[in-house]
């Protein structure tokens, strides 16, 4: 799967449940609020104040650490 900044939060977590410790460790501590399923990675760094470039940059180092294992 490839995540980007409109993959929701919802597709993510579907798709890897690692995701959320990387979204905790960012700053995105609501990862199991209901209503943050359907937002996008995007809308959900704005409700943060975080840049969704570089979260989209930690998961995708935690998913290509998880591939080399």
């Amino acid at each position: 799967m490839e995540i980007t900044v409109n993959t929701t939060m919802g597709e993510m977590l579907e798709y890897d449940m690692g995701i959320a410790y990387v979204l905790m460790q960012c700053g995105m501590h609501c990862v199991g609020c209901p209503s943050s399923i359907g937002e996008s990675l995007e809308e959900a760094c704005a409700v943060h104040g975080l840049n969704p470039d570089d979260v989209l940059a930690a998961i995708n180092e935690y998913l290509d650490s998880r591939e080399t294992v």
